[in-house]
């Protein structure tokens, strides 16, 4: 497990941090783009909120990063200095946008967790890839993350010619195994999820959730077998975020090697969260590149 100190100034001065950029927070080299889901797919009315999509063209193409947000996460809100990050290591970048609200905490809990003991897994089933019967959130089949993520694709193949989506495509389908997966709370909850079903480049979890199966009992999903390989899965969380130890907790559940799961544990600017700020604090850059490797 690593743990990180950098003395408290430099951490207010990484809010500040500037680059050359254009109107869109990112590098001027970059391509940025901003799609509707409804344009990728007419039958998604919820959450319609834009897709952020950024690459840098002039770069030899690498995997694509899917980030998926956390709870009330909306995608060009995302962290865009992760992102640049991600686009300099040779990634093309997807933020999704998704129904993201409740959260799984907020419905499995109390008697509906002790009613049934797979609510986590069914919950993520349902939101990931709308193929099963969770009557407790209203998502429908179009609104699945998954379908999102597939028609966004095949959308930006036939419209941004320079992006090669089609790399990411197999057969109509994301092409896993040139996808990284990750995710920020719920999200990273998510991308475990994905990871552990589908061959994935590599998945990074931040402060991917805290599910249960029973009281004080961790989901049984972390610990089912995974598709992809203990190697390629990384983890990170916040040393005073309030859930910190069921996190770890689960991370070790699902394997993931202690050189990989990486404790943030500088301080924080007033007003901000221990749980976000290992996706937003720039004094995390290097363990950043890190945790996104070389994409080409």
């Amino acid at each position: 497990m690593k743990f990180f100190l950098i003395p408290l100034a430099f951490i207010f001065l990484s809010y500040n941090f500037t680059f050359a950029q254009s109107s869109s927070g990112f590098p001027k080299e970059y391509k940025v783009l901003e799609v509707k889901p409804s344009s990728t797919d007419s039958l998604i009315k919820e959450s319609n909120s834009p897709h952020l999509v950024v690459y840098n063209p002039d770069a030899k193409q690498g995997k694509l990063l899917f980030f998926m947000p956390g709870t009330g996460g909306i995608a060009l809100n995302g962290p865009k200095r992760f992102f640049a990050t991600a686009v300099s290591q040779g990634y093309h970048v997807i933020n999704i946008s998704y129904i993201n609200r409740p959260a799984v905490a907020q419905i499995c809990k109390g008697e509906n967790l002790a009613d049934n003991s797979k609510c986590t897994s069914e919950f993520r089933q349902q939101r990931i890839y709308g193929d099963n019967d969770f009557s407790l959130i209203d998502d429908e089949p179009q609104d699945a993350i998954v379908n999102r993520l597939t028609k966004l694709l095949i959308y930006l193949s036939k419209t941004d010619k320079a992006g090669n989506w089609d790399t990411y495509l197999e057969d109509g389908k994301p092409k896993w195994s040139e996808i990284a997966v990750s995710g920020q709370s719920q999200g990273g909850g998510m991308a475990a999820f994905i990871a552990k079903e589908h061959l994935v480049a590599r998945v990074i979890d931040f402060s991917g959730g805290w599910d249960y199966s029973a009281k004080n009992k961790i989901a049984d999903w972390y610990a089912a077998k995974s598709v992809t390989p203990a190697n390629l899965w990384y983890g990170t969380y916040h040393a005073k975020e309030p859930a910190a130890k069921v996190i770890k907790e689960s991370y070790v559940a699902m394997k993931i090697p202690e050189n990989q799961i990486y404790a943030f544990d500088l301080a924080f600017p007033k007003g901000r969260k221990a749980h976000s700020n290992g996706i937003r604090n720039t004094n995390y850059v290097d363990q950043w590149i890190e945790l996104l490797g070389k994409a080409n």
